[in-house]
């Protein structure tokens, strides 16, 4: 009798797959572990430079124009229309020169109305000044009688005493003749007061009516001032840069007419970066470049507050100006900050601040790789910047902004 097999088992194909598993998995944690390439970049499109230890001149440096040290704004007193313009931007004026002349009927009727008044005025002085002297003198004279008549009283009163010790006259007529001296006494007296409180109201009345004229003088010349002030002059020498005017124009009160600079005189007005700024200081050289030659300076003013992220920083000019200096040129200063004696510095890179850290690629085998190495870095100036630890005098760096490979700390230079 057979007896049936079990069919044999297939293990083979189960002892590839296997095998096939351990393979992927070892290969895969073999490539998990590789370090990925090192990425190769052009040596010439770098900025290299070397670790330097030596002086460091610091230095900011800005963009900036040339400006008048003296700006003569002629602006309008009063409203009018431009009837004439005499003088063009960029001729030569002296104080007395007429620019433009101004019209407007209003202002010379004021001026009129002005002097009518002021006119009136004095005449109404006048007359007040003679009705108050014939007060006066009308004054003078009741005194004089009064006076003429105490005395005449004063006499009777002697007379009629006398007759009396001689038995001439009773004593009643002594009495009457004592008490008519009194009387005229007492109104001699008072005239008197009355006199000199006249001479008093008088000097006031006039000193009021005096001050009144002297207001309207005061106004007639202000209008007077007004009308001459169409005639618009220059007020200073030097050139006119500015008449920003038409002829028929109308101009308002304080409206900008002329402008008047000193071109020989002229300061540079420098933009420096606010992050800059804070090392700069009053009477610091300098030295602008108009790009038609340099011309040295020192600072003069620095400007407390920041306008769109920069600092203006005036720098007085020492020496004669370069041939073409106007005003308005555009200059380029640089302002010395600070003379380092001893110090390691490099070329200023394209990333990082003064004193902080930053990833530098330093070069090693022969120049051939650039590993990262962070540096601290210290003061700066335009071009350089101090190293104070992460590198020595001789490493060679890479300055160039490479922020493509910042996940990478090593690079091929080809």
């Amino acid at each position: 009798m057979d007896i049936p097999r079990k069919p044999r088992t297939k293990r083979l194909p189960y002892l590839l797959t296997g095998i096939a598993l351990i393979v992927v998995t070892v290969a895969t944690v073999g490539l998990a572990r590789l370090k990925p390439a090192v990425p190769s970049v052009e040596r010439a499109t770098l900025w290299l430079d070397t670790v330097k230890r030596g002086p460091m001149l610091r230095e900011v440096r800005g963009p900036g124009s040339l400006v008048p040290e003296q700006i003569r704004w002629v602006s309008a007193v009063t409203a009018g229309r431009v009837e004439r313009i005499l003088v063009q931007p960029g001729a030569p004026v002296e104080p007395g020169t007429l620019l433009l002349e101004l019209s407007n009927p209003d202002v010379q009727l004021e001026s009129l109305d002005a002097q009518r008044q002021l006119t009136l005025a004095q005449a109404e002085t006048a007359s007040l000044r003679a009705a108050l002297q014939t007060q006066l003198l009308a004054q003078e004279a009741a005194l004089a009688t009064a006076r003429s008549d105490y005395q005449d009283a004063r006499r009777a009163a002697a007379a009629a005493e006398r007759l009396n010790r001689e038995g001439l006259n009773s004593t009643n007529e002594v009495e009457r003749a004592r008490d008519r001296a009194e009387e005229l006494a007492t109104r001699f007296e008072a005239e008197q007061k009355r006199l000199e409180i006249s001479r008093e109201t008088i000097q006031t009345q006039l000193d009021l009516r005096e001050s009144q004229v002297q207001r309207l003088k005061a106004i007639c010349e202000f209008h007077r001032g007004q009308v001459s002030s169409m005639r618009v002059t220059a007020g200073a020498k030097g050139v006119l840069q500015e008449l920003p005017l038409q002829v028929g124009q109308w101009v308002n009160p304080g409206a900008l007419l002329a402008k008047v600079v000193q071109p020989e005189r002229l300061k540079a007005v420098l933009r420096v970066p606010e992050t800059q700024a804070k090392d700069v200081a009053v009477g610091q050289r300098a030295v602008v470049d108009t790009r038609n030659g340099t011309v040295a300076g020192r600072v003069v003013r620095i400007d407390p507050a920041v306008q769109e992220g920069t600092v203006a920083v005036d720098v007085a000019l020492a020496g004669p100006l370069p041939q073409g200096a106007r005003p308005d040129l555009t200059v380029d200063g640089t302002i010395e900050i600070e003379r380092l004696a001893d110090v390691v510095y490099v070329g200023r890179p394209a990333f990082g601040q003064a004193n902080g850290v930053v990833g530098m690629f330093k070069l090693t085998d022969g120049g051939r790789f650039a590993v990262r190495t962070n540096v601290r870095l210290g003061r700066s100036s335009v071009n350089t910047i101090e190293v104070v630890q992460g590198l020595r005098p001789g490493d060679r760096v890479i300055l160039s902004e490479l922020s493509e490979w910042d996940s990478a700390d090593r690079i091929r230079l080809k």
